[in-house]
């Protein structure tokens, strides 16, 4: 023990005489967590509409108005002509357009039936097809609203009617920030430890004082402790400064059980240290250490749920997500800040990183060499 408490205050007294080290563990993610969750947004608005009305009557205004100011769509102007529209969609001007023929409101009016068309721009799938959702909601209304103008129900209808009110659970305002703010957090931690971890003994190996420690009594896991000790604190650190942020800035409120963050965060950053542990064992430069570190860490964040449901992933990409150490920080994150999850919620999770944890720290005791 005594070798391991000289090893976690050389540590930190060499981290802390290095200003660009201290930049980057407190500064960049609190700079990141104020920028990425207004920039890590799905929801889709602000969709650039055009319009071609060859009817030009009041119901054709009106439905154009109606598109204009749903929320959802930018309206850039009205084209002349289907081929001016098609121009805009090629130019990049519009994302879509709605092209309304002549006779439109008439046809309505004399056979119950119009019909228009929605051209798309389809490059951007998820883009188009939301825009197509939010304007194919938006005809669905405006004709029950032409309808109950032009018809006057009787007092008790002779259709079945059902009325449906809704609640959010979890998310009250189904706020998109709340949903992503607690993935991005995990991920910053993830990043900082993961980098750190892995630039620390190879820095030892560039500036030869990892010469020193091989010739010294210390033993392979103490040396590995001593390492892993210091980033632990200091991911307990960002985390407190990511939860500060989180709630002065994007409203986040920590419930009662904030202790099982910490917890689950304090075994999750023994498994992701012991990781970038095992990465420096096995590079001899720092320029190495990034590039595998990055890689891999790409694949972490891509595979973690953070942007995308895993659901939605083919069979063997679920299979390696649930291998992911990040999935679970991802979702216990979620779990914990927004729906108050207890520790007998997350029971899988910290079985699965601690396992994770004893394998990854185990290989990078038995991968780190002494040489004499």
């Amino acid at each position: 023990m005594k070798n391991i408490w000289f090893l976690v205050v050389k540590e930190f007294r060499q981290t802390f005489r290095d200003p660009a080290i201290l930049r980057m563990i407190f500064i960049m993610p609190a700079l990141q967590l104020l920028i990425l969750p207004f920039a890590a947004d799905y929801e889709v608005k602000n969709i650039d509409i055009a319009i071609v009305d060859y009817d030009r009557s009041a119901e054709s205004a009106r439905l154009a108005n109606k598109l204009a100011h749903s929320g959802y769509f930018h309206l850039i102007g009205h084209a002349r002509s289907n081929a001016e529209a098609m121009q805009w969609v090629g130019d990049d001007k519009a994302d879509m357009f709605v092209e309304i023929p002549l006779g439109f409101a008439k046809n309505w009016v004399k056979m119950d039936e119009a019909s228009l068309a929605l051209v798309v721009n389809a490059v951007n799938g998820t883009k188009g097809n939301l825009g197509a959702a939010y304007a194919a909601s938006i005809f669905s209304e405006y004709n029950d609203e032409i309808r109950q103008e032009w018809i006057q129900m009787p007092r008790i209808s002779p259709f079945p009617l059902i009325r449906v009110t809704n609640s959010n659970r979890y998310n009250r305002l189904a706020n998109y920030q709340h949903f992503m703010v607690p993935g991005i957090l995990a991920v910053l931690l993830t990043m900082v430890g993961g980098f750190l971890s892995a630039l620390n003994i190879v820095r030892e190996k560039e500036i030869g004082t990892i010469e020193q420690i091989n010739v010294s009594p210390i033993r392979k896991y103490e040396f590995v402790a001593g390492k892993l000790i210091p980033f632990w604190v200091m991911g307990y650190v960002i985390l407190t400064i990511g939860l500060v942020i989180s709630f002065l800035i994007h409203g986040i409120v920590p419930g009662s059980n904030l202790w099982v963050l910490y917890l689950f965060s304090g075994v999750y950053l023994i498994a992701i240290l012991g990781f970038g542990l095992l990465i420096s064992n096995f590079t001899n430069t720092q320029q190495q250490a990034m590039m595998i570190a990055f890689f891999f860490m790409l694949i972490f964040i891509l595979l973690s749920g953070l942007y995308t449901q895993i659901e939605s992933m083919p069979p063997w990409a679920q299979t390696l997500a649930w291998i992911n150490p990040v999935t679970y920080m991802v979702d216990a994150m979620r779990m914990i800040l927004l729906k108050g999850a207890v520790l007998s919620d997350l029971t899988l999770h910290f079985k699965n990183i601690f396992i994770g944890g004893l394998v990854l720290n185990a290989l990078a005791i038995w991968s780190y060499r002494k040489r004499s």
